[in-house]
């Protein structure tokens, strides 16, 4: 399977079909047990853990239906640590910009149990999108949001795409998500359905 650089590409299938696997596969966040996964021309099935740690903070962004947010830290420290981890001497300043383009300017301040669930998914879109990634993966973002905050998510992770050019790689089980990107591939059973799926 190829996904071309800047292209959004929506994951879907039935619960278990393996979608969430293959989006882990391809951000290195589980090993293969054959083949190879190539991203940015580098081969991911042949680094060790903190190889794919680095090459995961200088390239991509990850976005999850659980939020994974750090409770004990505010909105902004949140979307700034990854960045201070990269030695981004303007860190406080990019996360104070991201979390404004998603709608959170005066929530930075606030800790997640603070925030309702829409702002608490913004915020890890905003830390996913801060160090300004070429591959963005995100995994049922608009899972456990209500229609009204998930649309909200939709349109923001695809501004986000845009404003950085990211290749966006997203599993779904939303079809109106999945029609807003470029091409749809069906798993079944942990196989594709067909090389390179169009649904």
């Amino acid at each position: 399977m190829d996904v071309e650089r800047g292209e959004s590409l929506a994951l879907v299938g039935q619960s278990g079909s393996g979608k969430s696997s293959l989006l882990m596969l391809m951000g290195g966040l589980e090993m293969a047990t054959e083949g190879s996964v190539i991203a940015l021309g580098h081969d991911l099935t042949a680094m060790n853990e903190d190889e794919l740690a680095r090459f995961r903070r200088e390239n991509m962004g990850v976005v999850f239906q659980s939020f994974h947010l750090i409770p004990t830290m505010t909105a902004l420290e949140n979307v700034a640590t990854p960045l201070e981890l990269a030695g981004h001497k303007d860190a406080m300043e990019r996360a104070r910009a991201e979390l404004e383009a998603v709608g959170l300017g005066h929530r930075m301040d606030h800790y997640p149990s603070q925030m309702s669930g829409g702002e608490q998914q913004r915020v890890a879109l905003a830390r996913a999108a801060a160090p300004r990634p070429a591959i963005l993966l995100a995994d049922e973002p608009t899972g456990n949001l209500d229609g009204e905050n998930g649309e909200a998510i939709i349109r923001l992770i695809f501004d986000l795409r845009d404003r950085h050019g990211s290749t966006l790689i997203m599993v779904t089980h939303a079809p109106e998500m999945a029609q807003r990107c470029d091409r749809q591939i069906r798993l079944t059973d942990g196989e594709i359905l067909a090389p390179e799926a169009t649904v």
